[in-house]
Parts: structure tokens; sequence; C-alpha cells
């Protein structure tokens, strides 16, 4: 390094830590040091607390309109560069704080560095991180939503579409498409909420915390938070430079959301099968083989489904990093953001990815309603028979389908209403003609009238109130 290059890196060390170091870190100490690389993604909501808190400085006199005036307007035009790509970002600097301050006394000279004035970066960036993620609960919010009218659409398609319902991976009753669909429907509206519960939460402002006790400087805390769009500043101090709750709580709720997003992807990676083939997905979201070429593999779905395992991993990461931190900052924190980022990146391109598979996807209807009809799947519908029209107890209704099951079983029949009377009759002399009105898969489906059921009708009044509520 030359005598110019280590004096050069010694300014920008002073710049960053004042007085108190007399020279520059080394090579290593500057590359762990440095966030740079993750933290730019932060620059709108830097820039965007910064004009906050000098329109406060300059409301509280505490520097004068002129500075206020030469340091808003060297904001706006780091924010063009930046937007523009022409903005040339430092390691030597560290962050993106001191990146933009940096070039704002380039702009305007000496007037840049009253914006610092009772304002740290342990608050600065507790208050850009807040703005972030507030403003990515707001994006993945309206992509959730757009998913869930992909699968209020579909199910209103497929209100009558007859499948098999599952437990076990068994057989178990039928059941109709769309009302599976809206299954997957009511746990992103939960996720939603979770979403919504956890940005009211984070919506207050560290800014003026200063770096962890407050400052001597008259601050105006309200102006800026509303400035900010925050509800209220946060009341404490320490708590707001060091609070990480916000972070987690997004990771938690991305990492639930992409668990459900995996749970839909498992089933059309399932339904697309050769043993099922419930349904198929265009050119637009499979892929083929390279050696074989008959393959259509459901790769967008399984990606989906793979991207799960990382967003678990960047919300334990997280967990992890801050479980031994006592109060206040620490430079552990800077490993809070690139997880967040991960995260947040993974899950917004699965809910797109999904919602375009569920618009594109074809749906085998005659292979459902036949699968429907396997595993005897009308068997409950037998019992219930028994229980309202011959006082029989379930207990005793259930032993009888059993049986019933079993003789259809011993002569090889696909369902139950292969059974002739006589054979049914055979099983319990109190099975009559009526029972055969309840044993196919169309009449099992019709009758699940309850609330919340998988009736047609049901399912349509479900899609309505879905529809008015998904705002």
């Amino acid at each position: 390094m030359t005598a110019k290059s280590a004096k050069d890196k010694d300014n920008a060390a002073n710049a960053l830590w004042g007085g108190r170091f007399a020279a520059g870190p080394d090579a290593i100490m500057e590359k762990i040091n440095a966030s740079i690389d993750v933290d730019r993604r932060l620059y709108k909501q830097d820039i965007a607390a910064s004009r906050a808190h000098c329109r406060m400085l300059v409301a509280t006199s505490i520097i004068t309109a002129a500075d206020g005036d030469a340091i808003l307007k060297g904001l706006d035009t780091i924010e063009a560069e930046i937007d523009a790509g022409t903005f040339a970002f430092s390691a030597q600097l560290e962050d993106i704080h001191m990146n933009v301050e940096a070039r704002l006394k380039d702009l305007i000279g000496e007037a840049a560095g009253r914006l610092h004035t009772a304002r740290s970066r342990n608050d600065q960036v507790a208050t850009d991180f807040r703005l972030w993620v507030r403003d990515a609960f707001d994006t993945l919010d309206n992509g959730i939503k757009d998913l869930q009218h992909s699968l209020l659409d579909r199910a209103d398609e497929h209100a009558e579409t007859i499948m098999p319902g599952f437990t076990h991976l068994q057989t178990a009753q039928p059941v109709t498409f769309g009302h599976h669909l809206l299954a997957y429907a009511e746990m992103f509206d939960r996720d939603r909420g979770r979403m919504q519960d956890a940005r009211r939460r984070l919506n207050e402002a560290p800014l003026g915390a200063g770096a962890l006790a407050g400052t001597s400087f008259p601050i105006d805390r309200q102006q800026t938070a509303a400035d900010l769009g925050f509800d209220r500043p946060a009341g404490n101090s320490l708590d707001a430079v060091s609070d990480r709750d916000f972070a987690i709580e997004f990771l938690s709720a991305c990492a639930l959301t992409s668990v459900h997003l995996s749970r839909l992807a498992e089933e059309i990676v399932i339904w697309m099968s050769a043993p099922f083939r419930f349904v198929a997905l265009s050119d637009a979201f499979s892929t083929g083989s390279s050696m074989m070429p008959q393959k259509r593999n459901p790769d967008a779905a399984e990606l989906v489904r793979g991207k799960t395992g990382r967003i678990i991993g960047d919300l334990n990461a997280l967990l992890i990093t801050l479980k031994g931190l006592p109060l206040t900052y620490f430079k552990d924190m800077q490993e809070d953001k690139e997880p967040v980022f991960d995260a947040y990146d993974a899950l917004a391109l699965s809910v797109a990815a999904m919602s375009g598979m569920i618009q594109d996807l074809t749906v085998n209807a005659p292979a459902m309603r036949a699968a429907a009809a396997q595993g005897f799947s009308t068997a409950t519908d037998l019992a219930d028979w028994l229980v309202r029209e011959a006082d029989v107890p379930f207990r005793d209704a259930h032993d009888i389908a059993g049986r019933a099951v079993r003789l259809a079983e011993e002569n090889d029949y696909a369902d139950l209403a292969a059974l002739s009377l006589d054979e049914l009759k055979s099983v319990d002399s109190r099975l009559t003609a009526g029972v055969q009105d309840v044993l196919s898969v169309e009449s099992s489906v019709a009758s699940r009238t309850s609330y919340g059921g998988t009736a047609p009708t049901r399912v349509r009044e479900q899609i309505v109130a879905f529809r008015q509520r998904v705002s």
C-alpha cells in the first residue's frame, strides 16, 4: 500500500470513528466489518429517514433552514444517483449510512455533517430496517392476496368437480376440488393476518433513541415518527436500538407462509404424478428431462417446496444470532438483514410462482371423479343413512358399514354402489332400497351441507364470503 493510499484509508476511518482512532483497519477487519453489499438495499429507507430527521432538526432550530435545504437537495441527488446505478459504493465506508453521508459531504460540504446531529447509526439502522420490513410486509400481503384470488377463481370454476379427500394419503370421503382449494385460501388468510398483526406491532419509530440513551438535543420524536408513517416513537431508547423482534416476527410469518406454500406444492407434485394425473401444468411451469423425452416435471412446484427449507433456516439463523445478546447494540446485529432479505426474496418469488401455477393448472375432472369412487369412500354415508333412517347407534352403524365394505372387497367391486340390494340386506336387514341413493360420490358430496362442508352450495357460499373479506 502506498503512503497516499494508506493516508486515504486512515482518513476514511477517521470519518467513520472520529479522532479516537489514529489508523485505519486491517484489510481483513475492513472486509468482515463492511455491510454495504447487503444493506445497500436500505437506501430508500435510509434517505427517507434522513429527510425526516433533517426536517425535524430545522423545525426545532437545531440546524438552520439553509443547511436543511442543502441537505434535502443533496439527498435528492444521492437517491437519483443510486436509482440510476451511477452511485459509487465504498466498502471502506462500511454501510449505507456512511456511504450516503460521505457522498452528501462531497455534494454540499460542511453542512452534511450537521445531519447526524442527535442521532446514531444505531437508531438510524433500526429505523431503516423497520421501514424496509414494513414495506416488505405490504408487498407480500398484496402478493398473497393475488394468490388467494387465483384460488378463489379456480374454486368457483370447480365447485362441483369431485375428487377424493384423503387422510393418511388414503381415500377417505369424496370432496370437491373447489372445497380443497378453499382450504389453502384459509391458510393464506391466516398468513396475511399474522403479517398485518406483526406490521402493526413494528410500527414504532426508533429514530431519536440515539446510540442507546436518547439525546440532550430538544428533538421532536413525534414529528419524525409521524413523518415516516409510524404510529408513535418507541418508548424506551435501550429497547429501540436493540429490538429485532420485528425481524423475527417477519421471518416467522414468512416461514409459516412458506410451509403452507410447500404443502400446496407437494399436492401439485402428487396430483401430476402418473398414478394420479389429476392436474397438468403447461410448458410455462414445468420442464422436461435431458434423457427421458416423455417427462414433464413439476419443477416450479418442487422449487417452491425446496425454498421452504431456506426460509426456515433464515428464521433459525436470526434467532440463534440474537439469543445471547444483552442490551443494547452489538456488531452481531449486522447479521440481521441478510436472512430477512433472503427470506423475502424467496417467499415473494414462491408466492408469485404458486399464483401462476394455480392459474395455469389443467384439471382432469374424470380422473378425479374416478379416484373419488375408489376405496369405498361412501362407507360413512352408508353408516349415516342407518343412523338417520333406521335409528341405529353410530357405533353399530359403523360396524355394519365395515361389513358391507368387506363384502364388496370379497366380490372385487370397485365401490359400495356396486352392491345389489340383496347383498346389502345380507349384511343387515335394515338396509333397504333407500340406502342405494346415498352411495354415489355425487350424492355423498351434495349431502355435506354443514357449515364449512364440501357441498357445492356451501363451497359457493364460502367463495362469496371470501371475496368480500379478501380486499
